[in-house]
């Protein structure tokens, strides 16, 4: 386990929540920021990827837990991004529609922006957010974020504008 909150374990993922995993990439829906849901080999890209990031970085985006099921209801972690040429650290969040509007997001991502500033004495953290998200530019701004600047990233092919909100240690 690497955060516990009120409510929820994050934990390093494994090759076993490979099935849950998919259940939330593979989801048209869940997926709707990227307008692309994932294959199942990208959805084991994708795992193959955290994976590395452990190893590499020491952190990544995390398995989202329910402690009273143990069920993985999401991910949610920090990752190196890359924001308009800035290598920012990123906190990153996403969960099963079924257990969206819950305050899981928020409650996650607040737990990965104090671990960013006590754990890895980040100087400021950011989140990377679709500019059609607004269910994840509510968490930002709620986890205490604000945008600072609008930029362009390409996805499959298509530029999508992103806002880039960030907290930093001293406000």
């Amino acid at each position: 386990m690497i955060i516990e909150t009120t409510r929820l374990l994050l934990r390093e993922m494994t090759q076993e929540d490979y099935p849950a995993l998919a259940g939330i990439l593979q989801d048209r829906e869940a997926m709707f920021a990227y307008e692309h849901a994932f294959s199942d080999e990208e959805t084991q890209a994708w795992l193959n990827r955290m994976l590395e990031r452990y190893r590499t970085d020491g952190f990544g985006l995390w398995a989202v837990v329910l402690k009273t099921t143990g069920e993985m209801i999401g991910q949610c972690g920090l990752t190196w991004q890359d924001v308009a040429g800035q290598r920012v650290l990123e906190i990153g969040y996403l969960f099963a529609r079924k257990h969206w509007k819950n305050g899981y997001a928020l409650e996650a991502a607040g737990a990965c922006k104090a671990y960013a500033f006590e754990r890895l004495d980040a100087e400021e953290v950011f989140s990377i957010v679709r500019d059609n998200n607004i269910a994840s530019m509510n968490v930002a701004i709620r986890n205490g974020m604000t945008v600072r600047c609008r930029f362009v990233k390409r996805y499959y092919g298509m530029d999508m504008p992103h806002y880039a909100f960030s907290a930093r240690r001293e406000e």
